[in-house]
């Protein structure tokens, strides 16, 4: 930008008073300073506007190396899946007897026993009504030990607890 020290600005002044006159000079100021205004506006404009077709060229740029990558990741998929195809058909279409050794491992009781243990268990602890927990006979509360040796217990060893003894 252009470097104007104050003494210029001081003999710029005292020129255009000289030159223009003191009646003229605030409507000359008032035009000079409402140009520069729309200069400067203009100049900002021109920048963001580079600015903006810097970014969407990046952007642009950016666009294409993602298709290109997708491109690639789309090719290797696919080839991949041909070659895994093409190994299953070959496996698919040999002889049973060289097969044998792809075949699954020996089935496991444990496993399936597991399952039903917590089936049965779910079905035991699951949200189901206490009418129908009484009616079947499930518990419904569980007590302690104490209360319930207490509840249940003959009436010929209870004994009524006196406060003094």
């Amino acid at each position: 930008m252009i470097d104007i020290a104050f003494s210029k600005l001081a003999i710029i002044g005292v020129a255009a008073l000289v030159f223009i006159g003191p009646e003229k000079l605030p409507k000359v100021a008032r035009m000079a300073g409402t140009l520069f205004g729309r200069a400067q506006r203009y100049i900002n404009e021109v920048k963001s506007e580079v600015s903006r077709e810097m970014e969407l060229d990046e952007l642009r740029k950016m666009h294409q190396d993602i298709q290109s990558a997708a491109g690639d990741v789309e090719r290797t998929i696919s080839r991949n899946l041909s070659e895994t195809e093409g190994e299953l058909r070959s496996v698919w279409d040999e002889p049973s007897g060289q097969t044998e050794a792809l075949s699954s491992p020996p089935f496991d009781s444990s496993i399936v026993k597991s399952k039903d243990f917590r089936k049965k268990k779910l079905a035991h602890t699951s949200a189901v009504p206490s009418w129908y927990k009484r009616q079947s006979g499930q518990r419904s509360r569980v007590i302690s030990g104490a209360a319930r040796m207490a509840k249940y217990r003959p009436a010929s060893a209870r004994k009524s607890p006196s406060f003094f003894q």
